[in-house]
Formats: C-alpha cells, sequence, structure tokens
C-alpha cells in the first residue's frame, strides 16, 4: 500500500482552478454615423496566447483576441478580450508543460472567451459575431517553427520562450 500512495504523490495532476475575463474592451467610435452605412462590414481577427507562473505549480494562461471590423475603412467597432485561467499542474515533465500552456489551456478557455465576445457585440445593436473555432495545436506548432527559424535551428524546440517564460520552468 505504502508503494501505490508514492506513487500517486507523484501522479500527474492538472485542473483547472478558475476562468475570467481579464480585460474587455468594446470601441464603437464611428457611431452613429456609422450605422448609416449599407456596405458589408469585413472583420479582422488576431488572437495571441500566453502564460505566466503564480507559484510553484499554478499557472495563469490566457487568450487575448482582437477583432476590428470596418465599413468602408471606417471603424464599426473594435473590441479586444482576455480570458484568464488559473491551472495547477503539479508533477508534470518537463516537456509537457509548454504544450499544456500554449494548447491545452487555450483550448478550455477559447468556448468562454468566444461566448463573451459574441455577448459584448450583441448588445451593441450590430449583427452578432461568433469567432470560428481554433487549432491551438497547429497554432502552437506554427509558432515553434518560427521560433526554430529565427534561432537558426531546423526541427521543433522544446525550449519554446513564446508560451513561457524560461525563468518560470521549474528546475
Amino acid at each position: 500500500m505504502s508503494d501505490q500512495n508514492a506513487q500517486a504523490g507523484n501522479a500527474p495532476i492538472f485542473n483547472m482552478q478558475r476562468v475570467y475575463i481579464k480585460d474587455l474592451s468594446l470601441e464603437m467610435p464611428n457611431a452613429p454615423n456609422i450605422f448609416l452605412e449599407q456596405d458589408a462590414p469585413k472583420v479582422e481577427v488576431n488572437i495571441n496566447v500566453g502564460a505566466n507562473p503564480l507559484a510553484d505549480t499554478i499557472f495563469e494562461s490566457t487568450i487575448t483576441v482582437t477583432v476590428t471590423t470596418r465599413i468602408n475603412d471606417k471603424v464599426l467597432y473594435l473590441i479586444e478580450a482576455t480570458q484568464g485561467g488559473i491551472f495547477e499542474m503539479s508533477n508534470i515533465p518537463e516537456d509537457q508543460l509548454d504544450p499544456l500552456l500554449g494548447i491545452v489551456c487555450p483550448t478550455m478557455l477559447y468556448p468562454y472567451l468566444r461566448a463573451n465576445v459574441a455577448d459584448a457585440i450583441t448588445r451593441t445593436s450590430v449583427p452578432p459575431l461568433h469567432l470560428a473555432e481554433v487549432n491551438f495545436q497547429a497554432l502552437y506548432e506554427q509558432r515553434m517553427s518560427e521560433l526554430a527559424q529565427q534561432n537558426g535551428e531546423s526541427g521543433n524546440s522544446s525550449e519554446s520562450g513564446l508560451i513561457l517564460p524560461a525563468s518560470a520552468t521549474r528546475q
């Protein structure tokens, strides 16, 4: 029994402890005149993923989305939202920590972000916008490839520095 308890103490732990809106900003700089425009709006969406250590086994993961919608080069609305989450991660192998923070955590947070952005836009009286699904694994792999190119390496690097600062990695 003591061997099982010792093994259970070293078992990997991954839990989402909290989800929250860290930042939400909505601007409609050309209202009300922009409502008279008849042309279809053009939408630009940018997404950024981040992570920060809060304690030895506690991490904050964030997704920031910026949506700029224009009609004839005039901004209809600009929304920036950051969805945050606090995750507990212990006994996780070092090489798996960065992918957890860059893929798994954002995948868990994204539905909350989509709902909050859709809700905020709906309250402006303009047609709703629903953000498309995001493949965070492909996004992560693209960032790793770009980092490898910047470092003059070929292939993926396990020490990304993009998702989790090097000073946050556990020894």
